[in-house]
């Protein structure tokens, strides 16, 4: 069961973290918001990309 669920609790955990740190940070935790954001967004893209070549 974690291997199914592991990927998206990571994925959630890092959209949680990016999500509060550019909410509630500024400065250096710009760049923390930035890869909590943006790694579950390229996942994302990856996945539809490699889906709709399929």
């Amino acid at each position: 069961m974690s291997r199914v669920w592991g990927m998206p609790i990571v994925l959630t955990v890092l959209s949680l973290v990016g999500l509060v740190t550019g909410l509630l940070a500024d400065g250096a935790a710009d760049v923390v918001s930035w890869i909590g954001l943006g790694v579950p967004a390229a996942v994302a893209t990856w996945h539809l990309v490699r889906g709709m070549s399929s």
